[in-house]
């Protein structure tokens, strides 16, 4: 088990967000690291792709994985380690009203939700357009310098399409900062946002009639991607979720057009056209690979993220423009609920109460279903098991093995007495006994059968 005292204490704020969350089957915003286990390989590679961007390049990455798997998680988990790098991170959910490309200002809405959860390590909840630009008009001065630092900043921009107009826009922001004029800003910020719906309303608060549209938001983020850098910050990583939602959309010739907008970014940032930028996007393995409303349909983008040749289940390629995401192992699985209880104790003020045979007998009950090797997800097992915390510590005159082995039968009963007394792993990795055998503590054996229900 592990050790109380070397558990890091989680304040009961964030061990709130943490219990409430994962109970809920959605992956909090905050207290990740205290949680994360595993995806070591995964993690590797995205780290990676943060170099290159940083270095001023752009990097593209599908996370695919069944509902439940990690994907949200692990985008979570970079989003965290990305804002602690000094990196900006943008995130948004797909959904049927924001997608990537649309007829109804879909696309639009998508961007407007991406600006609206722009993230910083002093501000990680969002909405930090405001403090980058407050930050990047400090630091160009209100001097002759910082005029010359300003059009040097500038110019570059300027040779991006749109780049003219985004550069008009900062510098009447900047003059409005150092004039103290408040509502020119706040246009300013309304424009940048995307929220001005007309033209005509553009040009009558701000003397423009130049909005973004549905048609060009992707150019908008691409510029945003080259100015933080002038701001102070290493890159922008923007980061889309729920890509089934494109899977969903019934209409053929639209799901084209939303695929084409990918293979657009896809281009473009593997083909070094889009600077400091990196996109991950995740998805199912049917919204991916499904060849009839998939991303493989467009035959533009199944040729190019097609697994080549050389790649096996046990040897993948992570430099790859789609990581699979494998299911977490035993031993991973066994060190997530033993960070889980200690958090679930902290937060409401008692001493744990399952033993570290408790946790094994939890989990063969998990993997004791059937299908559980290939579609048991970490998501049912913390729902399951935080519930278990949850009756357990409402309910303290019952057993923590007699409610096991309630639910569990004879994962649970037919076990040797002494089994567990090692290691979590090698108390997860024995076999499960049978009449007429014993099996030595602490063996080091690896059998599927110790997660099987019955056993022959």
């Amino acid at each position: 088990m592990t050790d109380t005292a070397s558990v890091p204490r989680v304040p009961k704020r964030v061990a709130a967000v943490i219990l409430n969350s994962l109970k809920g089957g959605v992956v909090p915003r905050i207290g990740l690291p205290y949680i994360t286990v595993g995806r070591e390989v995964e993690i590797r590679a995205l780290l990676t792709d943060l170099a290159l961007i940083a270095d001023g390049g752009a990097s593209f990455r599908f996370l695919v994985g069944r509902y439940g798997a990690g994907k949200s998680f692990l985008l979570q988990t970079i989003r965290t380690h990305a804002m602690g790098e000094n990196f900006v991170v943008a995130d948004a959910d797909l959904s049927p009203e924001r997608r990537l490309q649309g007829g109804q200002g879909q696309g639009l809405a998508t961007y407007r939700e991406l600006i609206r959860n722009l993230s910083t390590k002093t501000r990680p909840e969002g909405g930090a357009l405001t403090l980058v630009l407050d930050r990047w008009v400090a630091a160009t001065g209100d001097d002759a310098t910082g005029e010359d630092t300003l059009a040097a900043q500038m110019a570059p921009l300027e040779e991006l399409v749109h780049g003219f107009d985004f550069t008009r826009m900062l510098r009447r922001y900047r003059a409005a900062s150092l004039e103290g004029d408040d509502e020119t800003k706040s246009c300013v910020i309304k424009w940048l946002r995307g929220e001005y719906r007309t033209k005509s309303e553009a040009r009558t608060e701000l003397g423009t009639t130049t909005i973004i549209t549905d048609d060009d938001w992707y150019d908008y983020i691409k510029l945003f991607a080259q100015f933080l850098v002038g701001a102070g910050y290493k890159g922008l990583l923007v980061l889309i979720d729920e890509l089934v939602n494109l899977f969903k959309i019934p209409n053929t010739v639209t799901r084209q057009y939303n695929y084409e907008k990918i293979l657009t970014m896809y281009n473009d940032t593997l083909q070094g056209k889009a600077h400091h930028l990196g996109v991950i996007m995740g998805g199912t393995p049917q919204s991916i690979e499904d060849r009839r409303r998939g991303v493989f349909s467009y035959e533009a983008l199944r040729s190019r993220l097609t697994q080549g040749r050389f790649a096996r289940e046990d040897m993948r390629d992570m430099l790859a423009p789609i990581i699979n995401l494998h299911p977490l192992t035993y031993e991973e699985l066994l060190v997530l609920i033993e960070k889980l209880q200690q958090i679930h104790a902290g937060y409401f003020g008692y001493e744990p109460r399952l033993t570290e045979q408790n946790l094994v007998d939890f989990l063969k009950i998990e993997f004791g279903r059937v299908g559980a090797d290939t579609h048991l997800t970490p998501r049912e097992v913390i729902r399951d098991f935080i519930e278990l915390l949850d009756i357990a510590y409402q309910n303290p005159k019952l057993t923590v093995d007699d409610l096991l082995r309630e639910v569990g039968g004879s994962a649970v009963t037919d076990r040797d007495p002494n089994e567990g007394e090692g290691t979590g792993a090698s108390a997860l990795g024995a076999p499960a006994p049978t009449a007429g055998t014993s099996v030595a503590p602490g063996s080091p054996v690896r059998d599927a059968s110790a997660f099987a229900e019955f056993t022959l």
